[in-house]
C-alpha cells in the first residue's frame, strides 16, 4: 500500500510541474527555437520588361525595387546600353539577401534605326503558322519599326518571346538577342509581304527550334 502511494505522489507531482511549467518563447532575433529565419531577397522591375528607344536617345536606367525584409536592399546590374549603336540588349538585375540568397530579373531594350519607309507601317496583329495545326503568332508594336513578338516561331504551348526589327519597307528580322528562355535567339531568311492578307516566312536561329522555313498567314 505504501508503494502505492508514493507512485501516485510522483505522478501528482510530475503533472502539476507539467502544468506549471511555460516554455520560454524569447528566442534570439532571426531565430525560432534552433532554426534560423531568412528572409528571400524581393525584386520587381521598375517600369516595363520592354523598352524602346531610338538610335542616339539617352537612356535612363529604370532599374528595380529589392527588398529584405521589408527593408531595401542592393542590387547589381549586369549588362550595358549602347544606345548609339541599333539593336537588342539584355540588362541582369541581381539582389543578395544577407545569407546569400539570390533573386534576378531581365529587362530588354531595343535601341531602334528605323527608316521613314518603315515609320508608318503596323504590322501588328495575329499571324497563324501554316499549316493551321500549328500555334498563333502575335506581334504588338512598341515604336516605329519595333515589335514584341509572343511565339515568333508559331509552335505550340512554347511562350517564347522576340524583339521584331522593320527597320526599312517591309524588311522584317529578328536581330540576336537574349530571350525569355534564356538563349540567344535570332532569324534568318526573312520575307514579309504586305498583301490581303499579310504574309511572312522565317527560320527561327535558337537551340530549341529546328532549321524549317515557317511561314505565317495574318488573321
Amino acid at each position: 500500500m505504501k508503494i502505492k502511494i508514493v507512485l501516485l505522489a510522483l505522478i501528482g507531482m510530475s503533472i502539476l510541474h507539467s502544468c506549471t511549467k511555460k516554455d520560454d518563447f524569447n528566442y534570439p532575433e532571426g531565430t525560432v527555437g534552433i532554426s534560423k529565419i531568412t528572409y528571400f531577397p524581393i525584386v520587381s522591375l521598375i517600369g516595363e520588361r520592354y523598352i524602346a528607344i531610338e538610335v542616339g536617345t539617352a537612356f535612363v536606367d529604370p532599374g528595380i525595387n529589392a527588398q529584405e525584409a521589408g527593408a531595401d536592399i542592393d542590387y547589381t546590374t549586369d549588362g550595358t546600353v549602347n544606345t548609339n549603336v541599333a539593336g537588342v540588349y539584355n540588362l541582369v538585375y541581381t539582389a543578395v539577401n544577407k545569407d546569400g540568397f539570390t533573386a534576378s530579373l531581365s529587362r530588354t531594350v531595343a535601341v531602334y534605326s528605323t527608316e521613314a519607309s518603315a515609320i508608318g507601317n503596323d504590322l501588328s496583329g495575329k499571324y497563324q503558322r501554316l499549316p493551321a495545326t500549328f500555334g498563333i503568332s502575335t506581334w504588338t508594336k512598341l515604336a516605329p519599326g519595333v515589335y514584341l513578338v509572343d511565339n515568333p516561331g508559331g509552335a505550340l504551348g512554347v511562350n517564347l518571346q522576340a524583339i521584331v526589327f522593320n527597320s526599312s519597307n517591309f524588311n522584317v528580322d529578328i536581330p540576336a538577342q537574349i530571350t525569355n528562355d534564356g538563349n540567344t535567339t535570332s532569324s534568318t531568311d526573312e520575307v514579309y509581304n504586305n498583301g490581303n492578307p499579310a504574309t511572312y516566312s522565317m527560320k527561327i536561329v535558337n537551340p530549341g527550334y529546328g532549321t524549317a522555313l515557317r511561314n505565317f498567314t495574318k488573321l
